[in-house]
């Protein structure tokens, strides 16, 4: 994996690039001053002053060239407007002409991510690095690339090879690197004290038992904040099983779990004065002779019986006993993030994490805090009055509303009937690009991650 401090250094005046960024109050007075020679050369390159073009401009000397890129607007710099000049300048490195945001360092970094895992050569751009004069920003900016970083391998990797002994590894080795404690319950102990999470995951091949993998850290005194992840290994939706087409993707249903691992990861680099209690409900929905069934009555570790209307609907099933047992901790905060539903994709798309929320002040500093790093997050409605859509005539609940209608907000209406006495927020993410973008590859991807840290760095550091 790339070592992202190798690529953010403090500028000590070492040899390096510049580069002039311009948007389009400038762009002509910026031209005008130039000699005819780079304007000739600019020209040659098309480079005309539109968002995402950039040109080099060749120096008196051989090998001294700087960079001009135009950005849509300099007074509002976000990310990822150097993401596009880290994927394509050559080697080497280089430095502002302008101080600019510290947060855009980190899509300078995330814009040479890769996965490489499985490669034998790698065709990428040798490493570009950048200077910068924000020296008290170089840390957490690697530590925000090394936390993304973590949560798309997590995701881009197979089933295979990431089942729930390998999320349990992931887990104690972030743990040991920050001195945190770690307790997984398995096998016997697990059908007794998180059933759901065990009737889920028991048909999986033994090597990939279902668990509930828990992490602590921090001191007991500080404010209690529980980070819960739904980590479906695969999803094969069980004896309601997915058609191939639905299926190919589902290596990154334990995307949840991913995201809150990489947010714990953030929280302890960060030292946040919070008591962390982690939770992922790690399980595998295969299909076997012991599968869980449609019309199944499940007990939950609340002690509510759950009637299984759809085994595909098995990560709401997962968290509902990772979240009770958060619960009896007592946090002031509970988070939980899954790859939960469809539903949520076709409310807001695939770039944006849908957010429920118990709390409206909660939900709105989130939202403020989204707008603020550029990770889109919308609030969703928990509306009670669907809660009939949950309703059985054997049981206190069904997992799976019949009604093809607000699908994302029965899941959550699901979630929340198991959520006591804290504030509880839900996000329900893609956290999978379907597309490229500078510094957003195709392929496994962190929503809401960096909203929640902005959140919880506003909320406790002080």
């Amino acid at each position: 994996m790339t070592d992202f401090s190798d690529l953010l250094k403090a500028d000590n005046q070492q040899p390096g690039h510049m580069i002039q960024l311009l948007d389009a109050q400038d762009h002509d007075a910026w031209m005008a001053a130039q000699p005819s020679a780079v304007r000739s050369m600019l020209t040659a390159q098309k480079f005309r002053g539109k968002p995402g073009e950039q040109a080099i401009i060749p120096g008196e000397k051989d090998g001294a060239w700087s960079v001009v890129a135009a950005v849509p607007d300099k007074a509002k710099l976000g990310p990822w407007c150097l993401a596009r000049l880290a994927e394509t300048l050559p080697e080497g490195r280089y430095r502002l002409a302008e101080v600019v945001p510290g947060a855009a360092a980190f899509g300078w970094l995330m814009a040479q991510y890769r996965f490489d895992r499985y490669r034998q050569d790698d065709a990428a751009l040798g490493p570009r690095v950048l200077l910068t004069s924000g020296v008290a920003q170089i840390d957490p900016m690697v530590q925000l690339a090394r936390a993304t970083a973590l949560v798309r391998d997590m995701v881009n990797i197979p089933a295979a090879d990431m089942g729930p002994p390998d999320l349990e590894q992931a887990v104690e080795a972030v743990a040991q690197a920050f001195g945190a404690s770690v307790t997984t319950t398995r096998g016997d102990a697990l059908e007794r004290g998180f059933p759901m999470i065990h009737a889920v995951g028991k048909a999986a091949d033994r090597g990939f038992a279902p668990r509930l993998i828990e992490l602590e850290w921090g001191d007991p005194a500080h404010p209690r904040l529980a980070l819960v992840g739904k980590g479906i290994c695969f999803d094969s939706g069980g004896l309601d099983i997915k058609p191939s087409s639905g299926m190919r993707l589902m290596k990154k249903d334990m995307g949840g779990a991913a995201h809150a691992l990489g947010l714990a990861q953030l929280i302890m680099a960060a030292r946040l004065p919070v008591r962390l209690h982690l939770l992922i409900a790690a399980a595998e929905n295969a299909i076997g002779a012991n599968a869980f069934r449609p019309g199944d009555i499940l007990r939950s570790r609340k002690g509510l019986s759950v009637e299984i209307g759809n085994t595909d609907a098995e990560g709401r099933l997962v968290l509902g006993d990772a979240i009770t047992r958060a619960g009896e901790a007592r946090p002031g905060l509970v988070i939980d993030f899954a790859t939960l539903t469809g539903s949520a994709r076709s409310a807001v798309g695939a770039e944006i994490a849908a957010m429920f929320a118990t709390s409206d002040d909660v939900a709105a500093d989130l939202a403020t805090a989204g707008d603020e790093v550029a990770d889109a997050v919308w609030r969703m409605p928990l509306h009670s009055s669907y809660n009939y859509m949950l309703d059985s005539k054997i049981a206190d609940l069904v997992n799976s509303a019949a009604s093809p209608y607000a699908g994302s907000v029965t899941a959550a209406l699901f979630l929340q009937r198991f959520v006591e006495g804290c504030n509880w927020v839900h996000f329900d993410i893609m956290a999978f690009n379907t597309r490229n973008r500078p510094g957003h590859p195709e392929g496994g991807e962190v929503m809401g991650m960096r909203s929640v840290l902005k959140y919880l760095e506003d909320t406790y550091a002080t």
